[in-house]
């Protein structure tokens, strides 16, 4: 089942979501988001590397509910 979210959808992670050390304002395996945590949908895109693969743009909220800095997520 493929999911197409486009920009200002609301979506939810599934988990907790780390950073996999390509982040470089971030320590590796930082916390982006907690499981469950609420985010919007800033943008979508494709890496060159997997044309076949959707990256999202996203903003998660963190503490207080303000949104966190755009991460990119692969769907």
């Amino acid at each position: 089942m493929t999911v197409d979210y486009q920009p200002g959808d609301i979506v939810f992670s599934i988990g907790e979501i780390r950073n996999d050390g390509t982040l470089p304002d971030l320590d590796d395996d930082a916390l982006i988001a907690v499981d469950g945590a609420r985010g919007v949908v800033i943008n979508e895109g494709h890496l060159e590397e997997f044309p076949d693969k959707t990256l999202y743009l996203v903003r998660f909220e963190g503490e207080n509910e303000i949104l966190g800095p755009p991460r990119g997520c692969v769907a």
